[in-house]
């Protein structure tokens, strides 16, 4: 494993294990297997573990398994106040209370304003004392770093980013949103300062290993790199030496191994023109395809009428990005048969998802298109049929 500093010369892995993505079993996090999945990455030298106060289970299970393998003080945790449910200031104090629980500690190393998208949120925490708040939690030790999530235009970044001397930041960023989000004159502005750059979404919810259209993968395989999609991304990010951690979602013992082995490789400055050039082509090749630029981070979950909206964008661009088949195959096994119908005409339009979605998709809309592309009048006889016998 490679390492790259932080503000204060501290090392951090340059692979960082996001614990938002851990398996479920029976609708809880699968310990067992998550336990294993985590010893194999803090065997291969990864430091950094990236959770959150709404990640169902995440925080409860990181802490137990720190705990029973004693790897509480070799480690740095990084967690998120939830700042979209902070209304006093007492607020403050029972979030952050349940998180030190949770993850059975007594202070956090990395500590994130969550989901900020514009300078608003920032203000609004200020007038409830957070920075007071954050002043008294540093001189304690409870927090270590302090820090902020972010998803929104790069004008609202930069704002927040030079509205207080931070420690950190972790943005949105990878190939196909190098200019999007916080993008790359975000990353080179916090660098500027001084400030370590966490990346979220390197695979964009997995579309830049599972839904390539097949010119991508042959323009990576006609390169003769022998590298994975997965491993094109991450080199992508860690070619680039502003980037300090990239977070990745793993939940099996292989994604561990090949991106702890890419991390230990990987290098800034090392890809060629000949590299660059092979993934414009294939940035362009996923633009011809891509009706939705959803990457299922389920932001905009619950949908207070149940509609699975990541579920049913995911089927929408596998339609156009592999085949309408496999699209329509997809969209019947993992969102029509299911007890609880989630199905995008149960959509009232109260616009909340819109509210919370990193990307700006105009949701609403765009469930309607995917309806309609996803369930023709055949399916439709056929998910009624499908529903009765698999569900009576």
């Amino acid at each position: 494993m490679q390492y790259r500093k932080d503000r204060y010369g501290k090392e951090l892995s340059m692979l960082g294990y996001g614990c938002m993505r851990f398996t479920k079993k029976n609708g809880n996090i699968d310990l067992e297997k998550a336990e294993k999945e985590i010893l194999a990455a803090y065997e291969a030298g990864v430091n950094y573990y990236d959770t959150a106060y709404i990640y169902p289970g995440s925080e409860a299970a990181l802490g137990e398994i720190l705990e029973r393998n004693g790897l509480r003080d070799k480690v740095n945790i990084a967690t998120k106040l939830p700042q979209y449910l902070i209304r006093n200031n007492a607020a403050l104090d029972k979030y952050f209370g349940e998180e030190l629980t949770r993850l059975r500690t007594d202070h956090v190393d990395y500590y994130l304003m969550h989901f900020l998208t514009d300078l608003h949120m920032w203000e609004k925490l200020k007038k409830v004392g957070v920075l007071e708040w954050i002043g008294e939690k540093k001189k304690s030790g409870a927090i270590r770093n302090i820090g902020f999530s972010y998803h929104g235009n790069t004008e609202n970044f930069l704002k927040i980013l030079n509205d207080y001397d931070w420690d950190f930041c972790q943005i949105q960023y990878n190939y196909l949103d190098e200019v999007s989000q916080a993008g790359v004159d975000g990353l080179k502005a916090a660098a500027a300062k001084g400030i370590p750059i966490i990346i979220m979404e390197p695979l964009r919810g997995g579309k830049l290993v599972n839904m390539l259209p097949e010119k991508a993968r042959k323009a990576m395989q006609a390169s003769g790199r022998g590298w994975s999609p997965a491993e094109w991304a991450f080199r992508w990010l860690y070619n680039q030496p502003e980037v300090t951690v990239v977070l990745s979602g793993m939940n099996s013992l292989e994604m561990v191994r090949e991106n702890c082995r890419t991390a230990s490789e990987a290098t800034a400055g090392e890809l060629t023109a000949a590299d660059l050039g092979v993934l414009e082509e294939v940035r362009r090749s996923i633009w011809e395809g891509e009706k939705v630029g959803c990457t299922g981070c389920r932001y905009c979950m619950p949908c207070p009428k149940g509609v699975d909206i990541p579920g049913i964008f995911r089927c929408y661009n596998a339609m156009y990005m592999e085949s309408k088949l496999q699209g329509r195959s997809q969209y019947i096994q993992t969102v029509t048969l299911t007890k609880t119908p989630t199905f995008a005409t149960q959509c009232i339009e109260c616009g909340k998802c819109e509210q919370h979605c990193p990307q700006g998709i105009h949701i609403r809309e765009k469930l309607k298109e995917a309806d309609k592309a996803l369930r023709p009048l055949p399916y439709r006889i056929a998910i009624n049929v499908a529903r009765k016998f698999m569900l009576r």
